[in-house]
């Protein structure tokens, strides 16, 4: 039996050696001393020389097995998020500021970037959860800033990106029509040219009908001007049923973007016959008015609006196929509310998107900023049409009498296209019309042209 002191020695071995010198045989110590304990035992000897090498070559490393056999660290947990402050749905990180999902994230990004103007349809207090957050883009957005979410950090956030495009800028880039590609500038073409005669082929007359001030509104002009505004409805229909791809998708869902987008297409095509030098605009029948004449013709306050966006237009020098592709962009979009298959939509557009962007770019290879400006007037566009709105609401109590049809159901979802109701019922003929004299949208979709 070993005492107290002897069995401490079965420490470490380094302390052991320490202790008593190395033997190699077994031989009583001077004076009756205990024999050494590291004789009885020499794999400590093979230990503590092991551990002095290592010692020597690497001295952050140690001789002791428990730190050689203690076990790893178990990896960290995977990082959780808040739920989306927006929606509450899933949080991919922080975004912007706060917790959100990847819905949000890009629909802030977008609407930050592009200075998009949303109007709600309802009393601007819409609830924004998962399921009903694509509803109403407005307080969508005004949801993301009460949440937190910054307007500074998504610009310089796009500053960083900018300056990353920049450098990839020096390398030029080619841009080639491809045979696809090249039919829809075509079908495109050819299809606005058919549904909208150039200025230059037009020929114009006047009317001195309230030509000298303004007033709230000419009878006359009014008449004239809703004969025409319905044969022109008549031919976006025709324009839009050209368009590739969008006989494919359900009834439900043409209407539902002839309605979001005639009033974009109508505004865009007269724009495109304004003689800045007269001040003039100029209708499908070669009627020219005033800026006077078409206030008093029932656009009303909308008038200076529509006439900034026809000179801003102007120095883009769009022409009949660019004009042709920027309408069908406007009218297949994906974002349009009450849509059945907004997917199918946006597989719609992609190409003639990048129809746009080749055929500018190879018409103008001096001007590479005109395809973003060009799409930069869908915005400006969706802003005087959501004032349309709010004009066709004062109109229909200054004339006598009602809307005609087509005008009347083409432009009254502007104000609640996204009650899904109104999508799935047929539409009423007016009251105060024929059904078979007045066309109506769910007519014009069985004509084949």
């Amino acid at each position: 039996m070993f005492d107290y002191l002897e069995w401490d020695a079965f420490g470490p071995a380094v302390e052991l050696l320490d202790l008593y010198a190395p033997s190699s045989s077994p031989t009583p110590g001077p004076e009756g001393r205990q024999p050494d304990l590291a004789a009885y035992f020499p794999e400590l000897l093979l230990e503590a020389e092991f551990c002095s090498q290592s010692v020597e070559s690497q001295s952050s490393s140690s001789c002791s097995d428990d730190l050689l056999t203690s076990p790893r660290s178990p990896p960290p947990p995977p990082r959780t998020y808040k739920p989306c402050f927006v929606c509450q749905d899933k949080s991919s990180g922080y975004h912007y500021g706060v917790s959100a999902c990847e819905g949000c994230k890009g629909f802030f990004r977008r609407s930050v970037q592009k200075n998009m103007v949303y109007t709600c349809h309802r009393e601007r207090n819409c609830i924004i959860n998962k399921i009903s957050r694509n509803r109403c883009q407005y307080c969508r957005l005004q949801r993301c800033f009460s949440a937190g979410m910054s307007r500074e950090s998504v610009r310089n956030d796009r500053k960083q990106k900018g300056q990353k495009e920049a450098v990839k800028m020096t390398i030029m880039e080619t841009y080639e029509l491809t045979a696809e590609l090249g039919l829809i500038v075509e079908k495109i073409c050819r299809a606005h040219r058919e549904t909208f005669p150039s200025l230059c082929q037009l020929g114009k007359y006047t009317t001195k009908s309230s030509a000298e001030q303004r007033i709230q509104l000419d009878l006359g002009l009014w008449d004239k001007f809703s004969e025409l505004a319905t044969k022109c409805i008549i031919k976006v229909v025709e324009f839009a049923k050209q368009v590739p791809g969008f006989t494919g998708l359900s009834i439900t869902d043409q209407i539902t973007l002839l309605k979001a987008a005639c009033l974009d297409i109508l505004i865009l095509r007269i724009c495109a016959r304004y003689t800045p030098d007269q001040d003039t605009m100029t209708f499908s029948d070669g009627l020219t008015l005033t800026r006077t004449q078409i206030h008093n013709a029932g656009f009303g306050p909308l008038t200076d609006h529509v006439f900034t966006f026809a000179g801003q237009l102007l120095p883009l020098g769009m022409d009949d196929t660019e004009s042709g592709l920027l309408s069908a962009i406007c009218l297949v979009s994906g974002d349009r509310q009450d849509l059945e298959e907004p997917s199918k939509v946006e597989v719609i557009q992609e190409p003639l998107l990048e129809a746009l962007k080749v055929y500018s770019r190879r018409r103008r290879p001096s001007d590479p900023l005109l395809f973003p400006r060009a799409l930069m007037k869908i915005t400006d566009l969706r802003s005087i049409s959501a004032k349309g709105a709010e004009r066709v609401v004062a109109l229909k109590m200054e004339i006598p009498g009602s809307l005609p049809p087509l005008i009347a159901e083409m432009l009254e979802d502007l104000e609640n296209l996204q009650l899904s109701h109104r999508r799935a019922a047929p539409v009423a003929p007016s009251p105060t019309a024929s059904p078979t004299a007045s066309p109506t949208l769910h007519t014009l979709s069985g004509i084949q042209v």
